[in-house]
């Protein structure tokens, strides 16, 4: 079945959505979006080469009156290189993914026979997604044909988004059977002669999560955009009905554009760009800016988060009175994202992504394509973009300053500009056109084809349950800040345990403070992020802020009656509104004038219930009642289904004192001995190590054998957590 200087035969397999050549459904359900574009796109591009004698797209055949008669179609014949092969499986109607799981087996039989029958094998196999991925796999055992493997996205990376949005982990195998996905995920990988990826981040920060995790065997082939759909400029953007419509928010629209395009999602940071343009004064006397973020009617109907950052929004243009300088259209269509890049680039302009988190990149794809320079979050999939097309710059997206001076820069500099554009164009024709991709994606299966470059597999084992079984806790001040080489040493523990350890950092900082705080001194992304005191917890890579804990400790929180009557009090300074959140407020306090629990008294006596706490000696916050880091901690921890007693805390303030009492172990690290966190010593379960800062957790791993039987050596058994 293997090739040798001939053209090779490929079988594309995606097995769930509804797919053919022409009309793709995009948006019908979620089972029929960016993968099923994928890889129409991908088996038309790989159809166009020379070297490739036929390519099959393989997809399961749909018998059903609520669907187009099209899907019900064994065979499609897309170009005469190219077709649709539909295979039954299951029940004829069309059904979604989760419920594709016991129809999978059939699916590998048949599609075997398939092939069988007709006496002509592929040279390639290439699975998309989990269950086509068990397909592929069962396939490439039984004909010895090699598999190539792409995720789209990851069942272990999911089920923690889907943790943060609410969701029970019953709820969760109940809905979408992510056992059976992650377990099928595993098989691709054991199976896999290669994987491809769209980023190196999604390599070493998603695959890293999985037992048979191989980064010898992935290679990253960013995905093709249309380059059809986003040119540069072709002359008369600024007599569009989308210019047209932009201007009358500004007060003089010829300026050059700065323009971001997003959803509002508080993720995507774009009131830090409204504050980084509101804070230079050079850049709002030379260009505007515009923010396109989704579609309303009417703030106050959006879903909540969306509604919060629209608030940040119009707060900050109001707070820099920036009205007739930065416009925030309310309504546009998808064929106008094409027409807006064209603008900001017919303007002289540039587009900006200052996402926290971004995975991929495709904007800032687009917007290169269309004859823009940009300037980009230094996260993710932008730091390959730029390295590729080299049209600009990376920022730290919690930066407003640096964000501010790198947009200027771009825009004060004509020759920089005109640059930044050639070298774009050039390298998304070079490196994320569809042609570009098929090409360096037939030099990557070429040699597994013909066997010419053997796989190296380094050896792996299964862990013995399917997700975490323990985790490490650790504050930022005073724990893992101040000893830059103890820290990479504790890094490069964490990160060989990461797959049975979860990482969670705690702080008292707000999130941007801490991802900060993290970025300065290269401290990897955790699992979890617990911010603002206990009140905000977030899951990684995505950054999905925890919807089910914020309402659970909005109960009878009034943080405007509690202002009212703490602002006026002596001995109390507000602090910062860098340090005040939702479920927080920060002040400094003087404790020789007045001590939390005569703040408490004072809270008491109006009838208001709060949980207030005093850190190093001079930090007062005030949260609700139900917030703090020690039952933020537990709430998370009985989410993951990671037992206590498996939990070992680093704390470094007496506001980590609650998470350090009870079930957990525990370690004081020791520059901390003597501060707020003394009175523990006599307090089972808690160690006082010798080091300070990370050298003192290292210590800790060793005294509790925290990566093995993981307990307290004084206690008498293994501490299992029950």
């Amino acid at each position: 079945m293997a090739t040798t200087d001939r053209d090779l035969y490929i079988s594309l397999i995606s097995i769930h959505g509804l797919i053919r050549g022409t009309n793709l459904e995009l948006g019908r359900d979620a089972d029929t979006g960016g993968q099923v574009l994928y890889v129409v796109e991908l088996a038309e591009a790989l159809a166009r080469q020379p070297g490739v004698r036929q390519v099959d797209l393989v997809t399961r055949r749909v018998v059903d009156p609520a669907v187009d008669t099209d899907y019900a179609e064994p065979f499609e014949e897309i170009s005469p290189k190219l077709r649709i092969v539909r295979i039954d499986a299951g029940p004829e109607k069309y059904i979604a993914k989760e419920q594709l799981w016991d129809h999978v087996d059939s699916f590998v039989d048949h599609l075997f026979d398939f092939y069988r029958e007709r006496d002509e094998w592929p040279d390639i196999l290439h699975s998309h997604y989990a269950d086509a991925g068990y397909v592929g796999a069962r396939l490439s055992s039984l004909s010895g044909v090699p598999l190539i493997h792409t995720g789209h996205s990851l069942g272990r990376v999911k089920r923690q988004r889907l943790l943060a949005a609410g969701l029970s982990n019953e709820e969760i195998e109940a809905r979408y059977n992510m056992v059976r996905r992650i377990e099928a995920e595993e098989l691709a990988l054991a199976a896999a002669e290669r994987t491809i990826t769209s980023t190196h981040q999604e390599i070493e920060e998603q695959y890293e999560l999985y037992d048979y995790y191989q980064p010898k065997q992935m290679r990253v082939i960013p995905p093709g955009t249309d380059l059809r759909v986003f040119v540069k400029p072709q002359g008369g953007e600024l007599d569009t009905p989308q210019f047209l419509n932009l201007r009358r928010h500004l007060r003089d629209p010829a300026k050059p554009m700065i323009l971001a395009l997003s959803r509002p999602d508080p993720r995507k940071n774009l009131a830090k760009l409204v504050e980084a343009y509101g804070g230079n004064k050079a850049l709002q006397e030379r260009a505007n800016l515009i923010v396109i973020a989704g579609n309303r009617e009417d703030v106050d109907d959006l879903e909540e988060g969306a509604r919060d950052v629209f608030y940040e929004l119009l707060r900050a243009v109001d707070r820099y009175d920036l009205y007739g300088r930065v416009a925030l259209p309310k309504q546009h269509n998808r064929d106008d994202v094409p027409v807006f890049y064209r603008i900001a680039a017919a303007t002289g302009g540039l587009f900006v992504n200052p996402a926290l988190t971004e995975p991929f990149g495709l904007t800032l794809i687009e917007a290169a394509a269309s004859g823009l320079p940009v300037v980009a979050t230094a996260d993710g999939g932008p730091r390959d973009i730029l390295r590729n097309c080299n049209n600009g710059f990376l920022v730290d997206p919690l930066d407003a300053g640096a964000i501010g001076d790198a947009i200027l820069k771009l825009l004060s500099d004509k020759e920089l500009w005109h640059a930044s554009v050639v070298k774009g164009l050039q390298g998304v024709n070079e490196h994320y056109s569809w042609d570009a991709h098929a090409k360096r994606y037939l030099q990557l299966i070429r040699p597994v084809a013909e066997r010419s470059e053997p796989l190296v597999r380094e050896p792996v084992e299964r862990r013995e349950s399917l997700y975490y079984d323990r985790a490490f806790v650790s504050g930022l001040d005073q724990n893992l800040i101040g000893d830059p080489e103890a820290l990479q040493s504790l890094v490069t523990v964490l990160r060989r345990q990461r797959k049975s350890t979860a990482f969670i950092v705690v702080s008292g900082r707000r999130l941007d403070s801490a991802l900060k705080l993290m970025n300065d001194h290269d401290i990897p992304d955790p699992d979890i992020l617990i911010t603002s005191g206990g009140t905000e917890v977030y899951a990684f890579p995505e950054l999905s802020a925890d919807v089910v804990w914020s309402r659970y400790i909005d109960h009878q929180w009034v943080p405007h009656k509690i202002r009212q009557i703490l602002d006026e009090k002596p001995g109390l300074e507000l602090q910062p509104k860098v340090e005040q959140s939702r479920f927080k407020i920060s002040y400094f306090i003087n404790p020789e004038i007045i001590n939390s629990d005569e703040i408490q008294r004072l809270l008491l006596q109006e009838g208001l219930s709060a949980h207030v706490l005093v850190s190093f000696g001079q930090f007062l916050d005030i949260m609700p009642a139900r917030a703090s880091k020690g039952l933020a901690l537990r709430y998370v921890a009985d989410r993951w289904n990671i037992p206590l007693g498996r939990v070992l805390v680093a704390g470094g303030s007496g506001a980590d004192e609650d998470m350090m009492r009870g079930e957990t172990l525990a370690v004081v690290v020791g520059n901390r001995h003597h501060e707020e966190l003394s009175g523990l010593v006599d307090v089972d379960r808690i160690y006082f190590a010798s080091k300070p800062l990370a050298g003192g957790i290292l210590e800790s791993f060793d005294y509790y054998d925290f990566f093995g039987a993981c307990k307290d050596p004084k206690a008498g058994s293994v501490d299992d957590g029950e």
